[in-house]
């Protein structure tokens, strides 16, 4: 699927890539509005109506990923909410597999995230796979998502990649898109982000659904 000898520098993001995005996805629809709910006498669906307006506005932008905004408009701690369920953090089937490989090779391996930094060191400490990667790096250094075409250049220039001979696996769509834009050329989404939720995902560029795909001799 892939032509490994033309690729020095593989950037990976985290949340629905290499981890189930299904514990975001509790987290924010159920754990985040039944909290909120019961702070202001409210049900869970009349919550997740008050909340899902207020959440829609800031996605896309740093705000969206950032739990101190939450905190502060939410009035809930929510990096507290997210240590209650952190059982629920796990890595998607075979990524284990493929960062092992990745490490067995002379790739520069990077994890690039949206996460905020307590999200990203909880996540980190709960799956033990800081040490696969060279270096790893939060949209928040930079003050700008990834979604933003600026967080790109910013990050080349921090990390100084070849985008011609970049790897690069999201499972947002928007994302990707801007990665594209910026000139990254082998880029992969993700078939399903959350293994609890299966829906029809459609993509622009490659999807995959094992990261053993990636593996096999083109």
């Amino acid at each position: 699927m892939i032509d490994w000898s033309v690729i020095d520098t593989v950037l990976l993001d985290m949340d629905g890539t290499l981890l189930d995005l299904h514990f975001d996805n509790y987290f924010w629809q159920i754990h985040v509005p039944e909290q909120y709910g019961q702070q202001h006498g409210l049900t869970l669906q009349e919550s997740q109506t008050q909340l899902a307006p207020r959440f829609a506005a800031q996605q896309g932008s740093l705000n969206w990923y950032c739990l101190d905004y939450w905190t502060q408009d939410l009035g809930l701690d929510i990096v507290q909410l997210k240590h209650n369920i952190q059982e629920r953090i796990s890595l998607r089937a075979d990524a284990l597999d493929f960062l092992e490989a990745l490490a067995a090779s002379n790739k520069q391996v990077w994890l690039v995230t949206n996460a905020h930094p307590q999200a990203l060191a909880l996540k980190l400490n709960k799956t033990l796979i800081s040490h696969y990667f060279d270096h790893i790096v939060s949209s928040h250094q930079f003050g700008k998502p990834k979604e933003q075409l600026s967080f790109w250049a910013d990050l080349q220039h921090y990390a100084h990649f070849d985008p011609q001979r970049t790897l690069f696996i999201d499972d947002s769509e928007s994302v990707l898109k801007t990665a594209s834009a910026f000139g990254i050329k082998h880029i992969f989404s993700i078939h399903q982000p959350d293994s609890q939720h299966q829906q029809p995902r459609h993509s622009a560029f490659k999807m995959i659904e094992h990261f053993k795909e990636l593996l096999q001799a083109p």
